[in-house]
């Protein structure tokens, strides 16, 4: 089942424009489904290992090949290469051809360690995440199964749950094997291997990073690099707390991590397929973060994301901040809220300066207005938040 990804039509637009683009994203989100069906002349891929070992032990034969293919089709190609963090030194060839508009690139990769960076404005950059909502919209929805089994786009089309959870370990295993070890991203995989497992364990939590090193007998420094390990690869969304006040001196600074798809974050924390309720109501929170991230990223505007928490007890899951004016969401696994769900966001209110409304976002099957500008939204609504003023919600 082929699934349209809202990210395409920036693509094209890109380019149109005759911009290089480079898409980011995890392994398996669907970066080589998506660029093939974009206008190309070439494809190239750096996981083939006679390309790999060709351009490793001479780039600039890119050059030459590229140069002829202008010369024979007597205009600028565009060429697809498809993981580019393979063969680092190649971006500097890469360069080279886009500088003197030899030819555009479509270029891939699953980690940003080791790519250098390229011109900016003659390469924009996109991140290709799993399956949203805004995707899914439409589409009759199993929530329960997308918390379990989370949304890379070949699990997501597999309706056998042994075959499921067969992709998701080979998943976890191949990340390890191809990311970590073959890329030498650290030096000893055992420990990495243990820090993954608690970091999918600790998803959506305040993160101490001294305890989690005490935890598995490593340095906090140690526990620091990995975490930014999984941020280049683009495994995890970092929340930030919100830190500015004017009444309070004692908020929460630490970030929140979510890994970036719930079915990858059970088997890497050795979590059952059959949660319970306090186990659904936290994977809700994080679904919702990560549908958030998504949206932003798509938007391609402003917002920025963050959660709130104070020492002495209010918080709010998460906040939208643009040009200084807040959005707060907080999010309840219940399909009848009440004004008891919107204590806390009228806390913030008192606060922060708003940019529209509050939104409780829950189970509930059709928006309910809870309080003075607090909507309740049932989840599939989430986009609205966005766009709506709360009278249209």
């Amino acid at each position: 089942m082929w699934i349209n990804r809202t990210i395409s039509q920036n693509l094209t637009n890109t380019l149109s424009r005759s911009k290089s683009i480079l898409l980011f994203g995890p392994r398996q989100t669907g970066k080589t489904s998506v660029v093939k069906k974009l206008a190309h002349d070439t494809y190239i891929t750096l996981m083939d290992p006679a390309k790999h070992r060709q351009y490793e032990s001479a780039p600039e034969s890119l050059l030459q090949e590229v140069k002829a293919q202008k010369y024979l089709l007597n205009r600028k190609p565009i060429i697809i290469l498809d993981e580019i963090q393979k063969v680092p030194d190649i971006t500097d060839v890469i360069q080279i051809l886009i500088d003197e508009d030899i030819a555009q690139f479509i270029l891939t990769g699953s980690s940003a360690r080791k790519i250098k960076n390229l011109l900016p404005g003659r390469v924009i950059k996109y991140t290709l995440s799993p399956l949203s909502l805004v995707e899914l919209e439409g589409i009759n929805l199993n929530l329960e199964a997308i918390l379990t089994n989370g949304l890379l786009p070949e699990v997501y089309t597999t309706t056998n749950q042994f075959a499921v959870n067969e992709l998701l370990e080979s998943y976890v295993n191949l990340y390890i094997e191809e990311e970590v070890r073959k890329e030498a991203l650290v030096r000893n995989v055992g420990n990495f291997t243990n820090f993954l497992n608690l970091a999918c364990i600790e998803s959506g939590n305040i993160i101490n990073l001294r305890a989690i090193a005490y935890e598995i007998g490593m340095s906090h420094q140690t526990i620091a690099e990995y975490y930014r390990i999984l941020q280049d690869c683009m495994l995890i969304e970092k929340i930030n707390a919100l830190t500015k006040s004017i009444t309070r001196k004692r908020l929460n600074k630490s970030p929140k991590f979510i890994l970036f798809d719930l079915g990858v974050k059970r088997i890497g924390a050795g979590e059952p397929s059959n949660p319970g309720i306090h186990q659904q109501a936290s994977l809700f929170e994080q679904f919702i973060g990560l549908e958030l991230s998504k949206i932003i990223r798509l938007r391609g505007k402003l917002e920025k994301l963050f959660f709130w928490r104070s020492h002495d007890g209010p918080e709010v899951d998460f906040v939208l901040e643009e040009n200084g004016l807040y959005i707060p969401i907080e999010v309840k696994w219940t399909d009848k809220p009440t004004q008891r769900d919107t204590k806390h966001l009228v806390t913030f209110k008192k606060e922060y300066p708003l940019k529209n409304n509050m939104y409780v976002i829950c189970r509930c099957a059709e928006p309910m207005l809870l309080a003075d500008n607090i909507m309740a939204l049932p989840w599939q609504h989430l986009a609205k938040i966005f766009t709506n003023p709360l009278s249209e919600a």
